[in-house]
């Protein structure tokens, strides 16, 4: 469960305004001269922004949550902590522009299977510090996946791993195996900032580290800097993906990819031929794929299914516009 953590890259960066965003906000700075009123620009409005080149901190709201857990921004180490990973992750553009429009694919599926586990639904924001929401994200270090399961932590939570299938890389399975993991690590530390800690560092490394250091909380710990700053960046993924525009993204109705439409088929049999079995249903092996990337033995388009053994298969289905 190795986290991916971005290099930054500040190219062409914007304003990220959290009020008016037709006003350019006020600068107090030592020894700062404002020249802003010698250059003519058209800063546009909300439903067409055109700002200019205005290198300005992203905005933290006077409160903010996860999952249930208010974190204290009156601590200065934890509001710069919360900064930083927010300065990274709202002036990186196109990775996390791509994030926000892909996340609705499988935002349903996800946020449904957590509250059936009884997790937050904020820990899809994990999913997303994991691996971008990608289901064939992989590490340098092998672990696969949304939630980036090692193949030893996977086989832990039946999450089946051989030569035909890879359940690391299905949504759904994944997504339970690691609610499973989440409500064991609830239940040791009772507080789920601890628990996101964890999925990173590990249980006993938590435990370690708070034994060690006489601390009970989170923002308490000295840890090491990847998962010092773990919790830190899902909090802000939280932030920018739930209210993009306050961080200088823009996105028009439609410009959000759909949430994928499929229905669901048991099958206990070995499949001989997808691409036929695909026709079958009146879709494509491609399509077949995007829903089911958990298929592992695509050299000859078979499926082998262990006696006694079922998987669930994503079928997709035309949405409302027919497609």
């Amino acid at each position: 469960m190795k986290g991916i953590i971005p290099a930054l890259s500040l190219l062409w960066l914007v304003s990220c305004n959290s009020g008016d965003h037709k006003a350019v906000p006020e600068v107090q700075l030592r020894n700062f001269e404002d020249k802003s009123t010698e250059v003519e620009v058209n800063v546009g409005t909300a439903e067409n922004p055109r700002p200019p080149q205005y290198v300005t901190s992203p905005p933290i709201p006077a409160t903010v949550t996860f999952a249930g857990e208010t974190i204290p921004l009156e601590r200065d180490d934890v509001r710069e902590g919360l900064e930083y990973e927010l300065i990274v992750n709202t002036f990186r553009h196109s990775r996390t522009l791509s994030v926000l429009k892909e996340i609705e694919r499988w935002r349903p599926l996800i946020e449904n299977t957590l509250q059936e586990n009884q997790v937050p639904i904020d820990f899809i924001y994990l999913a997303v510090a994991e691996s971008e929401f990608d289901n064939n994200a992989q590490s340098y270090t092998g672990a696969m996946g949304m939630w980036q399961f090692m193949e030893a932590t996977a086989k832990e939570y039946d999450l089946e791993v051989n030569r035909d299938v890879d359940m690391r890389r299905d949504p759904k399975l994944a997504t339970e195996a690691a609610a499973k993991y989440l409500k064991f690590a609830y239940s040791r530390f009772n507080n789920w900032l601890l628990a996101a800690a964890s999925y990173n560092r590990g249980i006993r490394g938590i435990e370690g580290n708070m034994k060690d250091q006489q601390a009970e909380s989170f923002f308490d710990l000295h840890l090491n800097p990847e998962t010092a700053r773990y919790v830190y960046r899902i909090i802000a993924f939280k932030l920018i993906l739930e209210n993009p525009e306050a961080y200088g993204y823009y996105l028009k109705p439609g410009q959000r990819y759909k949430p994928y439409a499929f229905t669901t088929e048991v099958i206990d049999k070995d499949i001989d031929n997808l691409v036929d079995f695909a026709k079958s249903r009146n879709t494509t092996y491609k399509e077949l794929r995007q829903l089911n990337p958990w298929f592992n033995n695509t050299s000859n388009y078979k499926l082998n299914v262990p006696r006694k053994s079922a998987f669930e298969m994503r079928v997709p289905v035309a949405d409302s516009s027919g497609k």
